[in-house]
């Protein structure tokens, strides 16, 4: 499957945030969005997955367009900057809703295997963040959207997330952002940088510094 989004132009009020955005990525590959703060990396997130409408947009699905908002095609999961869950849900109800294993993720994060009947409100910041980043990897969907995974996560949580960011690629597609960009780089096999607006392929990582996103000398 191949998703691309194009000619995207998004304004609030008469403030310019996207023009002419084009982003391309298929199954098999995690494309990375970076872009400093405010750059509209969030927002193109919210495009793609429809819940947020710019003033034009065009996006194909294997060079189809579809033109009614993306999650409800049922293909997409969207893991947004804020908790989604509702604070009262118990950790295996989410678990179900999302027709995900808790066998499975307890085989991975066995420190967990306490929370099981616990609500989320009971979790921290970090805990919360981590189980909902991973219901949306591990549902069945063909399209995955992850604004902001590696947020308020242990080291140690940060690496399995991106080896299971890896291993979910096999059969999705994963576009990610975060404001954590080695994450990014070391976990994307394409990467596009949001700056004035517009969209630009990096071909060499250099270029992030030719493009004053990162300091010079950053990457070695």
């Amino acid at each position: 499957m191949i998703l691309e989004i194009d000619n995207v132009e998004l304004y609030f009020k008469v403030k310019r945030i996207l023009n002419g955005v084009y982003l391309k990525t298929e199954t098999g590959k995690i494309t990375g969005i970076l872009g400093s703060n405010g750059c509209g990396k969030s927002c193109l997130l919210k495009i793609i997955f429809g819940s947020l409408k710019p003033k034009y947009k065009f996006v194909r699905i294997d060079s189809k367009p579809i033109l009614k908002p993306l999650y409800q095609t049922k293909l997409v999961a969207y893991l947004p900057q804020h908790h989604f869950v509702p604070n009262s849900m118990r950790i295996k109800t989410a678990f179900k809703l999302f027709k995900v294993s808790w066998n499975n993720f307890i085989a991975d994060f066995e420190s967990f295997s306490i929370f099981k009947n616990v609500s989320f409100n009971k979790l921290s910041g970090g805990e919360r963040r981590l189980i909902e980043t991973y219901i949306i990897l591990k549902s069945d969907k063909k399209i995955i959207l992850l604004d902001e995974p590696f947020s308020h996560l242990a080291p140690l949580h940060i690496e399995k997330v991106k080896a299971l960011i890896s291993k979910e690629k096999q059969h999705k597609i994963i576009i990610i952002t975060d404001h954590m960009y080695r994450h990014i780089i070391d976990t994307s096999d394409n990467i596009y940088l949001i700056k004035g607006g517009h969209t630009k392929l990096i071909n060499d990582l250099t270029e992030l510094e030719d493009y004053k996103y990162l300091s010079s000398g950053t990457i070695n």
